[in-house]
């Protein structure tokens, strides 16, 4: 049974790590296998098809992401400084993933939905509901930060919207110039997307 969870595992983070630096189309599941160590009727045995396979990598993919989410946003900060520690976080990653292969790989969800939203309906809903789920949590620090008077929105909802497409599309330009300086500009941009005339949170040193 030992054995059995091992090549499962051995599965998922082959196919992570090959689909953030490759995508998902390129990929053939005689690579992922091979990459794995694993014999491909180990495969099948665990998934039915490679886009099975998708869906549980991006699961699994957001519950570490999701887990470093809820840290920062429900942490004890003061929530725009909180939204400032998720930008540093997001840049914080890109600038390790450059260090460790040479290439910003960029955001896997965004990366995926560029690549499958037109070609698998089950992984683009799957991304839709963690897109959605991101900008919730967003939007409970907007809010928060609207009721200090720290920010003038009046629909958080859309802010939070706009907050989290902001931030995909830095770590896209990122991806894009491989260059994760490109996220520099989130906080002063957010600022100015949450009616934030100046930043009432100080630099972090």
């Amino acid at each position: 049974m030992g054995r059995t969870s091992d090549a499962r595992g051995k599965i998922l983070a082959a196919a992570q790590s090959l689909m953030e630096v490759r995508g998902y189309s390129s990929l053939g599941v005689a690579e992922i296998c091979k990459t794995a160590g694993v014999p491909k009727g180990s495969f099948y045995y665990f998934f039915e098809s490679k886009e099975a396979l998708a869906l549980a990598v991006i699961d699994e993919h957001w519950a570490a992401e999701r887990s470093d989410w809820t840290g920062v946003l429900n942490g004890d900060a003061e929530p725009l400084e909180r939204l400032r520690q998720l930008f540093e976080a997001t840049e914080a990653r890109q600038r390790a993933g450059m260090e460790s292969c040479g290439t910003v790989s960029g955001c896997m969800f965004g990366n995926l939905s560029l690549e499958m939203s037109n070609q698998a309906e089950a992984v683009r809903k799957r991304l839709q509901e963690i897109f959605e789920t991101q900008v919730e949590m967003v939007e409970s620090v907007v809010a928060e930060a609207v009721g200090r008077g720290e920010a003038t929105v009046t629909d958080t909802r859309a802010a939070a919207r706009s907050v989290v497409a902001q931030l995909e599309g830095q770590v896209l330009f990122a991806k894009l110039y491989n260059n994760p300086a490109q996220l520099s500009a989130l906080w002063a941009n957010s600022l100015a997307l949450l009616g934030v005339r100046a930043s009432p949170v100080p630099a972090v040193t």
